[in-house]
């Protein structure tokens, strides 16, 4: 193995720049090499506001990394969970009457829709292109209808975008540090692409992240992600309501969640134990009623991000497949049946749980993504010679 197999990641999120370097071997054997997770500065309310700050991180780690690993990278991709990208959906027509769809009919709609969307977002940059819908004659195709005869084509497109501010700077930041950025992959593209990985039969869901004082909700539909929204609250707003209702210290109120199992169905009557009280004076209070309030609680979660959420609205006639992520500060099983009724009342029995993506399978995606590309990716072409025409089509569609 030599070290010209080194890759260079970085992940931006709302509070950490998260570094990983990794290494493949000739069978493509992969490895994370080296982690390193810094706090950030530069950035606030997802938007870069001090470009020296966040120019300056940023290059005095990689030098640090690369004084490491003795090695220096020419590039580096880039994974967002933050910078607040918009998603639009728009959909393309070709009437046939009777003919056959060609490659250059849906070249023409690819290129047509996304000159539309930069000229109607002309602050954006877009990142991502998906192919979410294929329909011939109001009917519903899996694949690119190459070939086959009809009489109306629409086509679907699904864009992710981010501010062409905030992706200049990125450009600029990384260019001073003699940086390539090959490829920028939103966060949420890349967790969605490993559930669909490991789910085969599922290609149209919600994914629902619970951290501790900040939550996600995306969605995706055959595959494509067509929308994200981030809300800045978290699961600690259950112990802050129970810390509240009881008068505990949330320290208190912590131990009780991670000590006290609120699946059991007879907790009806059962008092605190004594010994969780910590140095509170000890008060008599019903795990039921720590029950009902976590209950209430996760109940009026659900709603706000998923249920009565009016910006998925429309999603929610699509799918009711859900995947929950929890991650709490207190042990989640001892909750995770609240969830389960919770969402599964409102959603009918789809509801999955997920454990947090761990980074080899997050890294092992993502380089998957960016070394074969994504199943419904689309990235249109504005030169119409037809041997680049085949080589594009051949290379994105099979």
């Amino acid at each position: 193995m030599t070290k010209t197999s080194l890759k260079l990641y970085l992940e931006i999120n709302n509070s950490h720049f998260i570094f990983f370097v990794i290494k493949k071997d000739k069978q493509d054997n992969f490895n994370l090499e080296y982690k390193l997770v810094i706090p950030i500065t530069g950035l606030d309310n997802n938007r870069i506001c001090d470009y020296d700050k966040f120019h300056s991180l940023v290059k005095e780690n990689i030098y640090l990394i690369e004084q490491k690993l003795n090695f220096i990278f020419k590039e580096i991709i880039l994974i967002l969970e933050s910078f607040n990208p918009l998603f639009i959906n728009l959909s393309g027509f070709k009437k046939l009457n009777g003919t056959q769809i060609l490659r250059e009919n849906i070249t023409y709609i690819l290129n047509s829709i996304k000159s539309y969307v930069s000229e109607i977002e002309t602050k954006k940059t877009i990142l991502h292109i998906f192919n979410s819908k294929f329909n011939l004659d109001n009917k519903k195709i899996e694949n690119l209808p190459i070939g086959l005869f009809g009489d109306f084509y629409s086509h679907e497109l699904s864009f992710s975008l981010i501010n062409s501010n905030d992706f200049k700077n990125l450009e600029n930041i990384f260019n001073n540090c003699n940086l390539k950025i090959k490829r920028i992959l939103l966060k949420s593209f890349i967790e969605g692409a490993n559930t669909c990985d490991k789910n085969k039969d599922i290609e149209t869901f919600f994914q629902i992240k619970l951290n501790k004082d900040k939550s996600k909700i995306f969605f995706f539909e055959n595959s494509a992600l067509k929308f994200e929204q981030e809300f800045q609250f978290g699961t600690d707003i259950i112990i802050k309501d129970v810390s509240k209702v009881t008068s505990l210290k949330t320290e208190t109120v912590e131990k009780i969640l991670d000590n006290i199992n609120f699946n059991d169905e007879k907790i009806e009557e059962d008092l605190i134990e004594k010994d969780l009280f910590n140095d509170e004076a000890y008060r008599k209070i019903k795990k039921k009623l720590i029950y009902e309030i976590i209950l209430a609680r996760v109940k009026e979660i659900s709603e706000i991000i998923l249920f009565k959420n009016l910006n998925i609205k429309h999603f929610i006639k699509i799918s009711r497949n859900i995947f929950l992520e929890i991650n709490n500060s207190y042990k989640q099983d001892n909750t995770k049946n609240i969830y389960e009724l919770t969402f599964s009342i409102q959603s009918g029995p789809k509801l999955v749980f997920l454990d947090n993506l761990p980074d080899e399978n997050m890294l092992k995606t993502a380089e998957k993504i960016v070394h074969f590309g994504w199943k419904k990716e689309a990235i249109p072409l504005s030169v119409a010679k037809k041997s680049i025409l085949v080589k594009f089509f051949e290379a994105i569609f099979g």
